[in-house]
């Protein structure tokens, strides 16, 4: 079921939401020479935590999220692939997330969002729980339209709804939700219709994207037994997971042939199809499972052929190959103004 949703301008926010993190760009850089993958990088954000940055279809754009001022958390953004100002696409209120272009012409924009249960940010994770991630219920998946403005509502169940994909042909979303109880993924069309269940193991199922040519899904997973199933449920009954192991898996577009890709026994994520169909890049703190530094890794769809990215200190994540497979999108701590910021770079790929 979908409904339309009244969206609140903030055009009067457009000016300072849109170029607080754009200043001086951008800005080019070499990468490491451990990177041989990587060709001159561009760096397209400064200031702030700036992440998933993805494509759209005639790959001129990416649409991304970001907690730049003057908003206290993340919200969406469009920023041309080659440099420039970034466009406020959503509402600015609530919590966004997991952005991704749809429909012909990269007409609409599927996202998720807390602003229809709740206009204000929602609580950070509880850390008294160790390193958490937050499983907040109040996300519901919304379609915007660029060229109408509408935004339409896409789930209404309770519980978390979000990490939403869109398949190569436009046709169909992948996303990740809690509404049978654990967090699965679930498929459905463009207008929230044909909802179906692709994983019922227990525990974390989640973070998917479509191959290439849409016959398959690689995504993140951990299921946990015995007492580790048990912090598992009693931590998502408080919408909360911990993510300091998730391995990298594939399935079937339909859900068929679930099976893991890596073994590594530490925090894996982020997965992408290479532009061959072949192999899988990732973000990981592999061989250091409790370690903060997170770098990209290639791996082989039967697990061989484990191959680093990325060198820089700190984090690299959210990777993902243009249309054209000529370029490489990701977030990274390098070339960091201030400790602790997130940036989205741009790289030629070289294979």
């Amino acid at each position: 079921m979908t409904r339309l949703v009244t969206i609140l301008l903030v055009s009067s926010l457009a000016c300072s939401a849109s170029c607080a993190a754009d200043g001086d760009l951008p800005r080019a850089y070499d990468p490491d020479p451990r990177e041989v993958h990587l060709g001159r990088l561009t760096m397209l954000t400064n200031g702030a935590e700036n992440a998933e940055a993805y494509w759209s279809g005639d790959g001129t754009r990416l649409v991304l999220q970001s907690n730049r001022p003057p908003f206290a958390c993340d919200q969406i953004y469009v920023q041309p692939a080659a440099g420039g100002p970034a466009e406020l696409v959503s509402t600015g209120l609530g919590r966004t997330t997991c952005a991704y272009f749809a429909g012909d012409g990269d007409r609409y924009i599927i996202y998720a969002t807390t602003h229809l249960a709740d206009p204000a940010c929602p609580p950070p994770a509880d850390l008294s729980q160790g390193y958490v991630w937050a499983i907040h219920a109040e996300y519901d998946i919304v379609r915007l339209d660029t060229q109408t403005g509408e935004l339409v509502q896409l789930t209404e169940t309770p519980g978390y709804d979000a990490e939403a994909t869109v398949a190569p042909d436009g046709r169909t979303i992948v996303f990740t939700s809690a509404r049978d109880g654990d967090l699965d993924i679930y498929t459905m069309n463009l207008d929230g219709g044909d909802v179906r269940r692709l994983t019922d193991t227990p525990g974390y199922d989640g973070g998917p994207f479509f191959s290439p040519d849409g016959t398959r899904i690689c995504y993140r997973a951990h299921h946990p037994e015995d007492e580790d199933l048990a912090d598992y449920q009693r931590l998502l009954a408080n919408h909360l997971v911990r993510p300091g192991r998730l391995e990298i898996w594939i399935m079937n577009a339909n859900g068929t042939g679930q099976r893991p890709v890596t073994a590594l026994g530490c925090a894996s994520f982020a997965p992408f199809f290479h532009p061959s169909g072949r192999s899988i890049i990732f973000s990981s703190n592999h061989p250091d499972p409790r370690g903060r530094e997170f770098d990209l890794w290639l791996v082989g769809l039967d697990g061989s052929g484990l191959e680093r990215v990325t060198f820089s200190e700190g984090f690299d994540g959210f990777p993902m190959f243009s249309p054209d497979g000529k370029r490489l999108a990701f977030g990274s701590n390098r070339h960091n103004g201030k400790p602790g910021e997130t940036n989205v770079f741009v790289a030629q790929w070289r294979d």
